[in-house]
């Protein structure tokens, strides 16, 4: 069976530092157990120093031990996930080196370990009472005896008050607890800068096209030509790629997107394009989140007495109308993060397009990223020129970062659409 880092796809360096960092927390679990009775033992913030001490002179590098805070790093679909819930893994194993064979491996890896607690925002920002409560709990001794692990993915939607109480308990750790956070960078936009100086920062990079075409043939049983078509179309990012090489939906989608540059041929071609890229965010979206809200909708509801009889039943129905309001609330901000991330990929894969104009342009001896639309991909090269790919390109990058920015995605993607049609 491969072990906990095996998924981390082109990731070699950050998995040798994972692998020091685990042998080391497993070292200072060791030495802590067989420390007499009334010792007095490390305090947190020399955790790094003691783990080194502890794992001996065969064990790792000054430096690179053990720490209670981390930022996993990288780019859309480096692994910045991945790495994390694997690292939580390791910490779990009872070799204390991911062997993933272990019930501590086993049970971090699917979502189901007492000891490690998982943030992942699906809304527009995390609020403050989620994560007061999550300190809260990762306050608690770990009940498997080793350590308790908090993963906030996306850590980047933060809210100042919430980002105020996690830096509360990074400064202040509970014993025995590791807090892992994704984010893009450590830019204090992503990230603040007091939680950057208390954490150790793992930088992932962008995987290769051929690194991820091994991950799908190997791990997903998918056939190589398709693979390595995926791997290229999706421009390094695993999960998207994963989803080209399956799903016959998402592949009519990513056509259906590589069809705007020729049909930009006025004004009102352009508003047209842009409603239709709207509206397949929004029907993706919606039905991404359908049958979730159903479900949550359906549980609370029954929670409340809903379909019960007599007096109590009725009486707490009556009194559920804030609590139902909330559940809304949470779920239209759901809908709109589910909109922006659909609407996100559709924009990468056109800027891929315009990347392969480009290139085509300039001459670079790069491959293509759409190898299906590289025919179109060279009229538009020959037609705009490297000035006017450019321009196009930049349009792109542009409308992603407006819509990050929290203009409203229809003025966003109108605005690109007239300025890829106007070149």
């Amino acid at each position: 069976m491969p072990d906990v880092f095996a998924d981390l796809v082109g990731q070699d360096e950050a998995v040798e530092t994972l692998r020091r960092a685990a042998a080391s927390a497993a070292a200072l679990l060791r030495a802590s157990a067989s420390a007499p009775a009334g010792a007095v033992r490390s305090a947190p913030d020399d955790l790094d120093g003691y783990a080194d001490e502890a794992a001996g002179p065969a064990g790792p590098e000054p430096g690179a031990g053990m720490t209670h805070a981390w930022i996993f790093t990288g780019p859309p679909g480096s692994g910045r996930s991945v790495a994390a819930r694997a690292f939580a893994a390791a910490l779990q194993c009872a070799h204390g080196t991911g062997c993933g064979a272990c019930p501590g491996c086993h049970t971090t890896l699917t979502g189901t370990h007492a000891d490690v607690r998982l943030v992942v925002p699906e809304g527009l920002s995390i609020s403050v009472k989620e994560i007061r409560a999550l300190v809260l709990r990762a306050a608690s001794t770990p009940s498997g005896r080793r350590w308790q692990v908090v993963i906030i993915e996306d850590a980047d939607r933060l809210g100042e008050r919430a980002g105020n109480a996690l830096l509360k308990a990074i400064e202040e750790p509970p014993p025995r607890t590791v807090f892992l956070l994704c984010v893009p960078s450590i830019h204090p936009d992503d990230i603040s800068v007091t939680i950057r100086s208390r954490c150790r920062v793992v930088p992932l990079r962008q995987p290769s096209a051929a690194a991820v075409a091994e991950v799908l043939v190997r791990r997903d049983g998918i056939a190589p030509d398709v693979a390595e078509w995926a791997a290229a179309a999706a421009q390094g990012h695993v999960g998207r790629a994963r989803r080209l090489a399956r799903d016959p939906e998402a592949r009519q989608r990513r056509d259906a997107v590589l069809a705007v540059p020729r049909r930009l041929t006025g004004v009102g071609a352009a508003f047209d394009a842009a409603s239709a890229l709207i509206e397949a965010a929004e029907a993706e979206a919606a039905a991404s989140v359908t049958e979730i809200d159903e479900a949550e909708r359906s549980a609370l509801q029954t929670a409340l007495g809903a379909g019960g009889t007599g007096r109590g039943a009725a009486g707490a129905m009556r009194g559920a109308a804030g609590q139902l309001k909330d559940l809304e609330k949470r779920q239209k901000s759901r809908a709109t993060r589910a909109q922006r991330d659909a609407l996100d990929r559709a924009l990468v894969d056109l800027a891929g397009f315009y990347r392969d104009a480009l290139t085509m342009a300039l001459r670079a001896p790069v491959a293509p990223v759409h190898t299906d639309t590289a025919a179109l991909a060279g009229a538009g090269a020959q037609k705009w020129d490297a000035e006017g790919a450019l321009r196009r390109l930049e349009a792109v990058l542009e409308c992603r970062a407006a819509i990050e920015a929290n203009v409203k995605p229809r003025i966003a993607v109108e605005a690109m659409m007239l300025a890829l049609w106007k070149g």
